[in-house]
C-alpha cells in the first residue's frame, strides 16, 4: 500500500516537473514575442500518410504588448500543455486576440480550448476563415474580420494581414509585425522534424532540416506553385527580419536561403540529377533500373537516386522528384496495367502538377506488354520533355537490351546538359 502511494506521488511529481520546465522556460524570440509551440514525437504519419521519422513541431507565437495576441494554436492532443505555456507567459493577463492564419486542424485544433479559457478573446481571420471555424468548431461570436493590408495595433506592435489563398488552403493568410519585421507565415516556409532543444535556426543544426523542408513542401504545398509565387512577390520589397512558420525552425539567419528554396520549388526548378523510380515483382525490372543507373554514371551524371517503390514511401520519392530535373520510371505490366505502386506514384505526381521535368521510361512484361505504353502516355499528359528512347523487355533482361538502356541514359544526360 505504501509502495503504491509512493509510486503515485512520484508520478505526480514527475508530471509537475515536466509541466514546470515546459511552461516556465519560455523562448523569447524578439521584443515581446514568445514561442509557445510544442513538439510531436508520437505521430507516425502526418495527415495519416506521410512518415515522420524525426517528428514534427506545431508552432504558435504569443505577443505580449498593451494588448496580447496569440498567432495560431496547436494540434488538439497537445492543448493542455499549450495552454499552460500561454498562461505562464501571460502571468494572469487575459488574451485579447487569437490570429488564425490557417485552419488546418494541426494548427486550429486548440481553438475551442482557447475560447473556453479566454471566452472574450477576439478571433482574427478573414471571411473564409470564419466559415471554417463555424464548420469545425461551431464558433460564431467575437470574430474580427480582416482583409488585405488591414492593420491591428497591439500598442507597440502593429500587425498587418496579407492574404495568401491556396498556400495551401483557400483561407490561408500571413501576419506581418511591422514593428519587428517578423513574418508569421502559416505553413509557408515550414518543415518536418521536431525542434531538438533550440527554436531559432541559430540554435539548431539547420543542415538536418533542408531535406525535410523539401519533403514537406513537395508533399503538402507542391501543387500550389503559382499561389506560392504570388505570395513571395508580395514580400519582394519588404525587410523581413524573422520568419515564424507553423512547422520547423524560426528562421533568422537563413531567411534568404529559405525564401530562395521555396521560390525554386514553386517554379519547379530542379537541379541536375536523375530520379529512377521503379516497381518490380521478381527483379527483372529492377535489373533494368540498375543497368540504367550505371550508364547514367558513365555519361557523367553524379546525382542519381534510385527508389524501389515497394520499399520507399512515396513522400521521399516526390521530394527527390522536386529536387532533380530528370525522372525515369520503370514498371512491369501487371494485369494489363501498371504495377500498383508505380500507378500510385503517377497519381501523386499528377495531383501535384509537377512541371518542367525531363522524362524517360522503361518496362517489362511476360506475355502482353502494357506498362511502357501507359508510361509514355503519362509523360505526354504532363507535357514533359520526353526522351525518345523507350526500353521494353519480355521476361528476363537480355544483353540486347543493354544498348537501348545505354541510349536512354545518354539521351537523358544530354538533355540535362
Amino acid at each position: 500500500m505504501l509502495y503504491a502511494k509512493n509510486r503515485q506521488l512520484f508520478k505526480v511529481q514527475f508530471i509537475f516537473t515536466i509541466y514546470y520546465f515546459s511552461t516556465m522556460r519560455m523562448k523569447k524570440l524578439a521584443d515581446e514575442i514568445y514561442y509557445v509551440g510544442v513538439n510531436d514525437r508520437h505521430t507516425h504519419l502526418f495527415e495519416n500518410m506521410l512518415p515522420l521519422p524525426y517528428g514534427v513541431s506545431y508552432n504558435s507565437y504569443l505577443i505580449v504588448d498593451e494588448k496580447t495576441a496569440l498567432i495560431d494554436t496547436v494540434e488538439i492532443s497537445y492543448s493542455e500543455i499549450f495552454i499552460e505555456k500561454i498562461q505562464a507567459v501571460l502571468q494572469g493577463r487575459t488574451l485579447d486576440y487569437l490570429v488564425v492564419n490557417h485552419m488546418e486542424p494541426d494548427h486550429s485544433g486548440s481553438i475551442k480550448q482557447i475560447k473556453r479559457i479566454f471566452p472574450d478573446v477576439q478571433i482574427v481571420g478573414n471571411a473564409k476563415t470564419f466559415g471554417m471555424i463555424e464548420g469545425y468548431y461551431g464558433i460564431t461570436d467575437n470574430l474580427h474580420e480582416v482583409k488585405e493590408k488591414d492593420k491591428l495595433s497591439l500598442g507597440k506592435h502593429v500587425l498587418e494581414f496579407i492574404m495568401t489563398p491556396m498556400v495551401h488552403w483557400p483561407e490561408t493568410m500571413m501576419t506581418f509585425d511591422l514593428t519587428t519585421g517578423t513574418l508569421f507565415s502559416g505553413d509557408a516556409f515550414g518543415s518536418f522534424r521536431a525542434l531538438d532543444g533550440g527554436v531559432l535556426d541559430s540554435e539548431l543544426n539547420v543542415g538536418d532540416f533542408w531535406e525535410e523542408m523539401r519533403r514537406y513542401y513537395s508533399n503538402i504545398v507542391g501543387k500550389y506553385g503559382n499561389p506560392v509565387q504570388k505570395a513571395i512577390h508580395k514580400f519582394a520589397n519588404v525587410q523581413i527580419n524573422m520568419i515564424c512558420s507553423t512547422h520547423g525552425p524560426v528562421w533568422k539567419e537563413n531567411i534568404a536561403q529559405v525564401i530562395s528554396m521555396y521560390d525554386k520549388m514553386s517554379r519547379y526548378e530542379g537541379e541536375n540529377g536523375v530520379v529512377i523510380a521503379y516497381g518490380s515483382m521478381y527483379g527483372n525490372t529492377e535489373q533494368m533500373a540498375e543497368v540504367l543507373a550505371n550508364y547514367l554514371s558513365d555519361y557523367g551524371v553524379k546525382n542519381i537516386v534510385v527508389h524501389n517503390l515497394s520499399r520507399t514511401n512515396a513522400s521521399f520519392v516526390i521530394s527527390d522528384i522536386f529536387k532533380y530535373k530528370g525522372l525515369i520510371i520503370g514498371s512491369p505490366t501487371y494485369s494489363n496495367e501498371l504495377y500498383p505502386e508505380v500507378s500510385s506514384l503517377l497519381m501523386k505526381i499528377d495531383t501535384r502538377d509537377i512541371k518542367n521535368r525531363i522524362y524517360g521510361y522503361f518496362g517489362s512484361f511476360t506475355w502482353a506488354g502494357a506498362a511502357v505504353k501507359k508510361l509514355h502516355a503519362f509523360g505526354e499528359k504532363m507535357d514533359w520533355d520526353v526522351c525518345s528512347t523507350a526500353v521494353e523487355e519480355k521476361q528476363a533482361l537480355k544483353p540486347e537490351r543493354f544498348a537501348e538502356l545505354e541510349q536512354l541514359a545518354k539521351e537523358m544526360a544530354e538533355k540535362l546538359g
